[in-house]
């Protein structure tokens, strides 16, 4: 692999759209769709086959873009790779990260608001049909660890509370703890909230690190350059330079708000409760911005959590397990509840040693299936073929109660989840063809265009005829 530089189209959020279009993969709207429900739904019809440009959403200058990476070949073309090697060349990046290059001025400073409404400045739509009110929901949200200053990015939902106020979703990971030694000495945490960057930056967001490990360093190294950064206004805070808008704000030390219910990647509603809350104090953009929303549990949405996870999981696993080959997480598991691992077996009981380190690396997991290194993982026909013939649950289920599971998996009790594993290997020895899989030789090498030869209709009349 070359990891010198990216072959890949996405060095923008501009870029990648421009290489989208020319490869007819860009839709545009009518001017004027509804920032409320329409926006998604349309979005949501081309899920997968086109992204969509909306020119003036609800009468709203600022266009808005979605569906930038809805295809794993998608994201694998924007980090310049064939798609078997993206989680090698996630994975590579994460272990060697590029410190970033800082640099005096950026596009998104051009305009600056220091009065305003998010409510009318920003075209945020409302998603879902029971969601509370608009969402910002492909916001980096970038934060910086107050003993260290070093940086964390993630992804969170965040919901428009007032001209100035927005309610946001903090799961107990790295943001979680800069605020809680934050707010621990009374004190608030400044964030920005980067909206309108390029795929590798959404995607290294996302990246399951340990603590203070900037992913923008992880964005650099999936781009093979060190990505440039500006300090922002108001806080030490450094962000990508080629973004569309910066949000600078703080997180409220010992106040909360109400938030939600929000529809959420398991294709459920979360609960409305009481929520962090950030005060805005600037929002700077370029002269022209593209507003980015993700159509939450779409496609875009689950892949960009589920890559990631995958290279990591993929890392866990083949440090104990060197016969480990491939991992999957599911779409019809919401990219995050249904992990398929895909192994050389060589001992008989080595296949649940991996379903319970699979549980082991990282808490969403629900449900695990190993399979032989004759089936294909990222086919779902295929798994659920070497479960009907290979698994008996007598024998091959692992069962685990009572275990920390999704918070968002609305079959929990808050969060506590029972998990089970999936034994669909075969036995290592079994008499004559009892488990060789059905094959025709030649199949593979078969040339259809040779092989056929197209017939008039008479001439196949003629061979019909009785």
């Amino acid at each position: 692999m070359n990891t010198n530089h990216n072959r890949g189209p996405a060095r923008s959020l501009r870029a990648w759209l421009r290489h989208l279009q020319a490869t007819d993969r860009l839709a545009t709207a009518r001017p004027g769709i509804a920032l409320e429900h329409e926006l998604a739904a349309v979005a949501k019809k081309l899920d997968g086959r086109q992204a969509v440009l909306f020119p003036q959403p609800g009468g709203h200058r600022m266009p808005v873009v979605s569906g930038l990476v809805a295809a794993r070949s998608w994201i694998a073309e924007a980090a310049g790779v064939e798609q078997s090697a993206l989680l090698a060349r996630f994975q590579h990046a994460a272990e060697h990260p590029l410190r970033c290059n800082e640099v005096k001025s950026a596009p998104w400073q051009a305009v600056v608001h220091e009065h305003f409404d998010l409510r009318t400045l920003l075209p945020v739509p409302k998603h879902s049909e029971h969601d509370s009110a608009p969402y910002i929901t492909a916001g980096l949200v970038i934060a910086r660890n107050p003993d260290t200053g070093l940086q964390n990015v993630s992804i969170n939902r965040i919901q428009i509370n007032a001209a100035d106020r927005m309610a946001l979703l903090i799961l107990p990971r790295h943001l979680h703890a800069y605020f809680s030694m934050a707010e621990e000495r009374g004190e608030a945490l400044p964030v920005a909230v980067v909206i309108g960057v390029d795929p590798l930056i959404l995607l290294a967001s996302q990246a399951v690190v340990p603590v203070d490990h900037d992913e923008l360093e992880i964005a650099g190294a999936l781009h093979g350059v060190p990505l440039d950064v500006v300090k922002c206004a108001t806080s030490e805070i450094r962000v990508p330079a080629e973004a569309e808008i910066v949000i600078e704000g703080r997180l409220l030390p010992g106040v909360r708000e109400p938030e939600g219910p929000f529809g959420e990647f398991p294709k459920y509603y979360s609960p409305r409760e009481s929520r962090e809350v950030i005060a805005v104090d600037c929002i700077s953009h370029r002269l022209s911005p593209l507003y980015h929303t993700i159509v939450p549990a779409e496609m875009e949405h689950l892949l960009l959590g589920g890559i990631p996870r995958e290279a990591t999981i993929l890392s866990h696993l083949k440090r104990s397990f060197t016969d480990v080959l491939d991992v999957h997480l599911s779409t019809g598991g919401v990219c995050r509840y249904h992990l398929y691992v895909q192994m050389r077996k060589r001992s008989a009981g080595q296949p649940k040693n991996v379903i319970c380190a699979a549980f082991g690396a990282h808490y969403d997991i629900k449900h695990v299936v190993v399979v032989d290194d004759d089936v294909d993982v990222h086919d779902p026909s295929q798994v659920e073929w070497a479960i009907a013939t290979r698994f008996q649950a007598d024998r091959d289920l692992v069962m685990i109660p009572g275990a920390q599971g999704s918070v968002l998996d609305p079959s929990t009790e808050h969060g506590v989840s029972a998990k089970l594993g999936f034994d669909a290997t075969k036995p290592l020895k079994y008499e004559e063809h009892r488990f060789t899989r059905v094959r025709i030789p030649g199949e593979q090498a078969v040339d259809l265009e040779a092989a056929l030869q197209p017939l008039a209709a008479q001439a196949i009349e003629e061979l019909l005829r009785e």
